[in-house]
């Protein structure tokens, strides 16, 4: 989700030639990879339930209601968050994570262990994630990477040679998966991740398996790069959003005390802000492949066009080329590689 929003968001600071504030940059790359990890656990846990491993569902699911928690408490909402905006992002990060209510389900013993680490800010709540999670990412593979059904369903299937996945248009982990070491966080870096130490990891077959291989150490570098982010905001406190009036709202404060913030604040909501004319497009590294934005101002408050590239449709082309000679059911393990959102497609 703000993954999606990074991209829209960099295309307007393109065309304005405005940068955030440092602190919003590294808040932006930590909520990235959160949502890297989000996007992936979806994926094993769908995934794995094509294929036939039902606990993988229960597991993923149970490491995403703290990350959701953690969307929940910065930006108000859990999935359309619109907190990445032009300039910085709307508000710092919260000094507080929301505790668990007492109910008829939950004794106070429970209660107490829900709420165990939840006592200090947002930044120390993910922290004690970061701890815990390699060990769940070890888990899931325990349960998958050498059990044999899972080799059965995965090993073999829908290869696609590094040559092959360039001239398709792959990216992403589909890219990876093939052995090509290419990601625009590494190659073309935005905000602060030439700042950030991570690998890249390549597979070596591409094939299923070795997708899934390439997303599984994905979740371990992202933990990562989450890890130095915290680290990071934790001692540099500082401005969230730029200052420039013409294109950040004035605080609420200064909306009371002083008119031509009341101005700048009805121009803003009512009106909308100018963008210079002319174009530009956006990549970025999104957990599915490159997400790209392609923008064209006039010069007016609305963009004259906008054009988004997602992952997900040039991937499905190759659907045909990756099934033939295999199996009916083996389609389905082809078409959860890819990691594909139909709406996204359809659109």
């Amino acid at each position: 989700m703000l993954c999606n929003e990074h991209a829209y968001v960099l295309a307007i600071e393109r065309l304005l030639g405005i940068e955030p504030p440092i602190r919003a940059q590294y808040i932006r790359v930590m909520f990235d990879e959160i949502t890297r990890i989000l996007n992936h656990l979806l994926f094993f846990a769908a995934h794995g339930l094509d294929i036939g491993a039902m606990t993988m569902f229960l597991y993923c699911f149970r490491e995403r209601e703290d990350l959701f928690d953690c969307y929940e408490a910065t930006t108000g909402a859990r999935v359309h968050t619109q907190y990445y905006r032009p300039g910085g992002v709307y508000r710092d990060l919260p000094d507080s994570m929301p505790k668990h209510q007492p109910s008829k389900w939950n004794s106070q013993k429970d209660l107490d262990r829900l709420n165990a680490n939840r006592q200090g800010s947002m930044l120390d709540f993910l922290w004690d994630f970061t701890e815990r999670f390699p060990g769940h990412v070890d888990e899931y593979e325990t349960l998958l990477t050498e059990n044999r059904i899972w080799k059965q369903r995965t090993v073999g299937i829908g290869v696609v040679s590094p040559e092959r996945a360039l001239q398709l248009g792959f990216s992403g982990p589909m890219l990876r998966g093939s052995g090509v070491e290419w990601d625009l966080r590494k190659k073309q870096p935005y905000e602060v991740y030439d700042r950030l130490d991570f690998d890249i990891p390549v597979g070596v077959n591409g094939d299923t398996y070795d997708r899934y291989l390439v997303r599984i150490e994905e979740l371990r570098q992202s933990n990562r790069i989450i890890r130095q982010c915290v680290e990071w905001l934790r001692h540099n406190p500082g401005p969230v959003m730029i200052g420039d009036r013409k294109v950040a709202p004035p605080s609420r404060k200064e909306v009371k005390d002083n008119m031509e913030s009341l101005i700048h604040h009805f121009k803003l909501f009512s009106e909308g802000y100018m963008v210079p004319e002319g174009e530009v497009y956006v990549t970025i590294e999104h957990p599915k492949g490159e997400l790209g934005v392609y923008m064209i101002s006039d010069g007016a408050n609305k963009p004259y066009r906008v054009k988004i590239r997602g992952a997900g449709f040039v991937h499905l082309a190759a659907m045909n080329e990756m099934a033939c000679g295999h199996m009916l059911a083996d389609v389905v393990a082809i078409v959860g590689t890819m990691d594909i959102v139909f709406g996204e497609v359809d659109r």
